[in-house]
């Protein structure tokens, strides 16, 4: 029991030091980030230290609203993605399945591509693709 624990003191050394790296390398910056901004504050004029928009003065909300059918467009766009990522299998390994039963591959690919059209042309008629309205 002893020996297979002890394989896995190299894993945990690994472990160590990838936490240790990363939490020494965000200490690190946020101390030099504090020292640098710190520094800074004292050169330049307070106008400096706003953030550049374009020449104008930031006044306002920071970003604006959008309307719920761009989500909308952006929830059937990732749905429909999605559904077509599973035809890349399906095409990779079509021949191979031939040889076992060609009529119940072929019809099950179909009837998902049947769901998938008519879930496709129910969003249209819904006019879900239209933002303008």
């Amino acid at each position: 029991m002893g020996s297979q624990l002890a394989q896995y003191v190299a894993v945990l050394i690994l472990a160590l030091v990838a936490i240790t790296f990363a939490g020494g390398t965000l200490l690190f910056s946020v101390l030099i980030g504090k020292w640098a901004n710190k520094n800074r504050l004292k050169r330049v004029a307070q106008a400096k230290n706003i953030p550049y928009e374009c020449g104008m003065l930031p006044v306002g909300e920071g970003s604006a609203r959008l309307s719920v059918k761009f989500y909308l467009v952006a929830m059937l766009f990732i749905l429909f993605d999605i559904e077509v990522v599973f035809l890349y299998p399906w095409a990779v390994v079509y021949r191979e399945m031939l040889k076992e039963n060609a009529n119940l591959i072929f019809g099950s690919m179909v009837s998902f591509l049947g769901i998938l059209f008519v879930g496709y042309i129910y969003a249209l008629k819904k006019k879900a693709f239209d933002w303008k309205s």
